[in-house]
């Protein structure tokens, strides 16, 4: 594939600071994309600035909040795609436990920002352009301890063939990766960590778990091909078929 091949393009990545935003940011601008970097740290910002390249311009932006969400697309001018890679940590848990549970934060943190980020964009994104949520595999599993999990990003799932064609001649697709080894998994404890990934790639049929560059080549992919839209598409190494 040739390394200009997005040469003509202008991509935001929301939540682009880190992790799998930050591995798209990075692998689009190579491709040759100017991007556009919407995220809350500024100290991650400038990081990323200086990861990405050239190409790259980075915007503080809150994506839980409307008026920062308009900023964003009011300064960040014409755009060719919209990448959105904006979550909230944390979620698990069981569900007996799910009244204790903060659920509208839940979806505060990750449903209502990408629905409101397509709705903003729209205006200013190319008639033939592209919209790329990243939802999580746990829309498709039935793992014990992500009910609210699989709620949150089944909701944006959801919403993927509407909007495709409601939106149309721009396509509109979602990635849904698996067990992808990011900051995600921060919050808990280390051994818990280990185990986990060490069971997941186990139980994974390509024997190992996901990386940040791993959900950014599908993210391309989807970006790249014009005659895809209206799917939700899996990257997580056959973890939903075991």
């Amino acid at each position: 594939m040739s390394s200009n091949s997005l040469e003509d393009r202008h991509v935001a990545v929301l939540g682009g600071s880190s992790g799998i935003g930050l591995a798209t940011a990075r692998l689009l601008s190579a491709r040759g994309a100017r991007v556009t970097i919407g995220g809350r740290n500024p100290e991650r910002l400038r990081a990323a600035a200086e990861h990405v390249g050239e190409r790259a311009q980075t915007r503080q932006l809150d994506a839980e909040e409307l008026d920062s969400l308009r900023r964003f697309f009011d300064e960040s001018g014409p755009l060719t795609d919209l990448v959105v890679t904006v979550t909230r940590r944390g979620g698990a848990g069981p569900a007996t436990k799910m009244c204790e549970a903060d659920l509208l934060g839940a979806f505060a943190g990750k449903t209502v920002p990408h629905l409101r980020a397509v709705a903003l964009a729209v205006p200013t994104l190319a008639e033939h352009g592209s919209i790329t949520l990243v939802t999580a595999g746990s829309a498709q599993s039935a793992l014990p301890g992500t009910a609210a999990l699989a709620a949150v990003n089944g909701a944006l799932e959801a919403a993927v063939a509407p909007l495709a064609v409601e939106l149309a001649p721009r396509r509109v697709n979602a990635v849904s990766p698996g067990v992808i080894e990011t900051a995600w998994w921060d919050e808990f404890p280390e051994d818990a960590r280990r185990e986990a990934f060490a069971t997941f790639a186990e139980r994974a049929p390509v024997a190992r778990n996901g990386r940040a560059h791993d959900v950014a080549l599908a993210i391309a992919a989807l970006v790249e091909n014009g005659f895809i839209t209206g799917v939700v598409l899996p990257c997580d190494g056959g973890l939903r078929l075991t």
